[in-house]
């Protein structure tokens, strides 16, 4: 039998008298994409928080790879093999799509200090950025300030650059918000090419219905910080609770 990758048992956070996140449990995979979807308020930011560091679980456990990373700081959870992106765009707009990748591989290998006098010497550091670059077909914008390109073009750098801290387990929030419909196809079929390389599991925080169940194996519905449904993506769709939580029980909606 497969063990998880990741593990989270009962995990709770409470800001005074307020739970939101309530005794969550769930499994992830090794290599699979597991969604978690819910209204505004459900709770998954919270649960990402604590799952990459940023919060520190009011009670439950966090198990990573069969250590236990519960409660550690953000620095050491990535070095263990998490990393996180986030809803807002997090690149240096002033610098180059090559010299932002250049900033996360310099950081990832232990020295972010001069970090642009390092990289610019530094032969195996820029080789793996034009891999990166290539990878996420951002070649052709790689003198390019980030400032200045698409939004899209925008998240495909920020993905690039948490593949440059080599996770395994990779947490994509809203990777697709705000997103016109070819960008939101591009970043789709990244997702999707990424998983299928077997390389990388994926969590995913995503209100695209239609993305939800083109790129997850797996979904976890969240309603009012409580895990609501966990399931396929055809076994979530057809769920009535699910229709009526989140949903809406309205088939166009949520037709893959």
């Amino acid at each position: 039998m497969t063990q998880p990758i990741l593990q989270v048992s009962h995990l709770t956070k409470r800001f005074g008298g307020v739970a939101a996140v309530l005794d969550v449990s769930v499994d992830v995979l090794p290599h699979e994409t597991l969604a978690i979807i819910g209204p505004n308020g459900a709770g998954k930011t919270t649960f990402y928080n604590m799952l990459s560091g940023r919060m520190t679980p009011s009670s439950g456990k966090v198990t990573f790879e069969a250590q236990d990373i519960t409660g550690l700081p953000p620095h050491r959870i990535s070095r263990m093999g998490v990393s996180r992106s986030f809803q807002i765009n997090n690149i240096f707009n002033e610098m180059t799509v090559r010299e932002n990748i250049e900033v996360a591989l310099t950081a990832y290998h232990g020295d972010s200090r001069r970090w642009y006098n390092i990289a610019s010497r530094n032969r195996p550091i820029q080789q793996e950025a034009d891999m990166l670059l290539e990878r996420l077909s951002l070649t052709d914008l790689a003198v390019r300030r980030a400032g200045v390109i698409s939004y899209g073009d925008k998240r495909l750098v920020e993905i690039a650059m948490v593949l440059a801290t080599r996770p395994h387990l990779v947490l994509l929030d809203e990777p697709t918000a705000g997103m016109t419909p070819d960008e939101t196809h591009r970043v789709t079929a990244l997702v999707k090419s990424l998983a299928a390389t077997g390389d990388y599991t994926f969590l995913i925080t995503e209100h695209d219905m239609g993305v939800v169940f083109d790129v997850a194996d797996r979904v976890l519905v969240m309603h009012r910080g409580q895990s609501l449904v966990l399931g396929t993506p055809q076994e979530v769709k057809m769920h009535p609770e699910v229709r009526r939580a989140y949903l809406g029980d309205a088939e166009e909606e949520i037709a893959p």
